[in-house]
């Protein structure tokens, strides 16, 4: 079997017939080795699985969509490439489930950065596919969500959010969207803040490890 994302894969240490998936999807420019760092740290009946992004970003990183810079320094994203891996990662989801005893029924994703970004859009487009988000350090980008995502059955989605007070890559006010956004749909949300910037605080990681156990 060929998987469309490489990817890294901490085995459960308590098995069952089949057990619950963290999905873990990094940030622009980094790789699946960076939150696969913290798996051993992550609750023991998972499976932690850990992809590379698509996009090849030398010398050594990945990307699930380019960022580009016009003449006045404004980014903006590659929204094609963003849904297009959107897609990929739903796929993904299918392909480990069919070669992983994993239940379908507990697939959580933990994304950070472009990850997290990704992750709101595969949780609302595919709701099918993903019960809980954890979204650290990302913002709800509508442009690469379904058009027609209110039509999905999306009343049992769970998100975690959190967020740096003194992120300079992607604004505190940005990520403050989301869980408006999310509560407005009836959408049972978690939001934090932490005093840090781009990354995930010690506290940050405790917070959502409680609240994947809760």
């Amino acid at each position: 079997m060929s998987f469309s994302l490489y990817h890294l894969v901490r085995e459960p240490k308590v098995k069952l017939d089949k057990n619950p998936l963290l999905l873990l999807l990094h940030g622009y420019g980094s790789n699946e080795e960076d939150l696969f760092s913290f798996a051993s740290e992550l609750p023991e009946e998972y499976y932690v699985i850990s992809a590379r992004a698509p996009y090849s970003l030398p010398p050594y990183g990945n990307a699930w969509y380019a960022i580009h810079f016009d003449a006045d320094e404004n980014k903006f994203s590659d929204n094609d490439q963003a849904r297009d891996s959107r897609d990929l990662i739903a796929n993904f989801i299918d392909e480990l489930i069919a070669n992983y005893p994993i239940d379908k029924d507990k697939v959580t994703l933990i994304g950070f950065s472009q990850g997290a970004i990704l992750s709101y859009s595969v949780a609302l487009s595919f709701p099918e596919k993903v019960q809980r988000v954890v979204a650290l350090s990302g913002y709800l980008n509508l442009d690469i969500i379904d058009e027609n995502f209110r039509n999905n059955n999306i009343s049992d989605l769970k998100f975690f959010i959190s967020h740096g007070t003194v992120d300079q890559v992607i604004p505190v006010d940005w990520a403050r969207k989301a869980p408006e956004f999310l509560k407005d749909l009836g959408l049972d949300i978690v939001y934090k803040e932490y005093p840090v910037g781009h990354g995930v605080a010690p506290q940050n990681f405790y917070d959502f490890k409680n609240w994947l156990q809760s």
